[in-house]
């Protein structure tokens, strides 16, 4: 049986160098400044033939009111509620702190199962600090160095009990039904071409971004109808792109949060450097990506950006716009907004465009149906027949340029790929044929095959690209002579 354990501690122990020991990945960001973290992360962890989740939490303190650092300890709590085992550390070069003491008997009256761990206990310089442990009355410390992977066996011999002991209690209980999980941002290949509709095992991908302060925690927490994630009135508090596994209304989906993006030119700081490159590989991994706009301000040039990035990735795109509730005019800024989006993102024409309300849930039934159809879309395949009929309409209706006097000859059409939709066409002078003719032959895709908004890529081969003989010099008289005497 799989256990999950939380690793809680003071900001800046190593609690998400440890985390990405455990699960053998950077996968969460670390700094050496504290408060990194804000957000629950967790990973699949491997320790030996141990193999478990485990929980990267935002360090813990003192706060208890309703600022910023008072919500993520009460996200940290629900975690060590949450959590088989708690793992606390502490910092052995610093020793135990007053923190440490009201942290150490919050866990005792908090978790069953809770182990102490010196982290950074690699060198003299720490044993007093492992010593000083002693005094939290959580019994021995365990001296680490996740840095460096030192002290990982006398952990797994602290948990191998508590694992068997898991074990043993599940095999009289009844099997539970699947809850939601967070996962993380991780290489997994994408499902395949042949079998699209989302399976708990494989679930839809979907990536939400914009720009700070748009609302994308409140939207998923909203969706999931609790509140999992971090928000509040401070611009940028996500940081690390944290993804979670639900079932929205009978579809399975994997929702990724990610860190907002600002132009790049005032993205100066490490850490949100860091941030930003995180949530550009949360858009590379997703399937959708869900560009949320503010209805108050939408449009502006970074939403055109981070729109056309997803588009470029070859992503389908669905355009949500936020904060509908406050909004007095509906009607008339529905139209505006419908005439920028086509007139500024010409590239997505045709992509759903949603209202919502992310603080009271309004929308949301539209906004996954469009993204259920934004998926089919993105995997949509057109039988060869139907295409070749379809180019030769196209040919009759405007056929192709001819420059210099040579006739441009476009022959047959294939679809190659999808997730985006993909074509090749052969043709004649490839090099040719002008980019306006290319754009008049994806109108005519999206609009005749019902494939809006979906990124396409059309391609125009030669047939003499086939002839393995091409751009190979003819062999001269003597060279053809010599082998033919070779050849006796």
């Amino acid at each position: 049986m799989s256990f999950t354990l939380a690793i809680v501690g003071r900001p800046n122990v190593g609690k998400s160098t440890l985390f990405n020991r455990l699960v053998g990945k950077r996968l969460a960001l670390v700094d050496d400044r504290p408060g990194v973290t804000r957000d629950l992360r967790e990973g699949a962890a491997r320790l030996l033939d141990l193999r478990f989740t485990v929980i990267d939490t935002a360090g813990l303190e003192e706060a208890t009111d309703a600022s910023l650092e008072g919500r993520m300890r009460r996200l940290t709590e629900r975690a060590v509620e949450m959590a088989d085992i708690c793992l606390f550390l502490i910092d052995a070069r610093t020793g135990v702190t007053p923190d440490d003491e009201v942290f150490a008997d919050i866990l005792r009256r908090r978790s069953n199962h809770v182990i102490l761990a010196a982290n950074k206990a690699e060198g003299s310089a720490a044993d007093s600090g492992v010593i000083e442990a002693w005094t939290l009355g959580l019994g021995e410390p365990v001296a680490l160095s996740a840095e460096h992977g030192q002290g990982l066996d006398e952990l797994y011999a602290r948990l191998r009990p508590l694992a068997d002991a898991f074990a043993e209690a599940a095999e009289d209980a009844p099997e539970e039904a699947p809850r939601t999980d967070v996962d993380i941002v991780d290489g997994d290949a994408m499902p395949g071409d042949a079998a699209h509709k989302p399976t708990p095992e494989r679930p839809l991908q979907v990536a939400v971004v914009g720009r700070p302060n748009a609302g994308k925690s409140t939207l998923i927490n909203k969706i999931l109808g609790e509140d999992r994630l971090l928000t509040g009135p401070e611009a940028g508090i996500t940081r690390d792109a944290i993804s979670l596994r639900i079932d929205w209304d009978g579809m399975p989906v994997r929702l990724f949060d990610t860190a907002g993006m600002r132009k790049r030119a005032k993205v100066q700081d490490k850490l949100e450097k860091l941030s930003v490159a995180d949530g550009l590989r949360a858009v590379r991994f997703a399937e959708v990506v869900v560009v949320l706009l503010d209805a108050a301000i939408p449009f502006e040039q970074q939403d055109l950006r981070i729109a056309d990035l997803a588009s470029r990735e070859g992503r389908a795109v669905v355009v949500a716009v936020n904060k509908w509730d406050v909004e007095q005019n509906k009607r008339e800024k529905l139209a505006e907004l419908r005439e920028a989006f086509d007139r500024l993102l010409p590239q997505l024409r045709g992509a759903p465009l949603v209202t919502v309300s992310a603080k009271t849930g309004r929308g949301l039934d539209r906004l996954r149906a469009a993204v259920e159809r934004a998926h089919d879309v993105w995997n949509r395949r057109v039988s060869t027949a139907r295409l070749n009929r379809w180019l030769e309409g196209m040919l009759a209706q405007h056929p192709p340029p001819a420059p210099g006097g040579r006739r441009i000859r476009l022959r047959y059409m294939t679809q190659v790929k999808t997730r985006p939709p993909g074509f090749v066409v052969m043709c004649s002078y490839p090099e040719k044929l002008p980019e306006s003719y290319s754009r008049y032959l994806i109108g005519g895709l999206r609009e005749d095959f019902d494939m809006p908004g979906t990124p396409i890529r059309l391609f125009f081969r030669s047939q003499a690209d086939k002839n393995p003989f091409k751009g190979r010099r003819k062999p001269g008289p003597s060279k053809l002579r010599k082998h033919l005497d070779k050849k006796g």
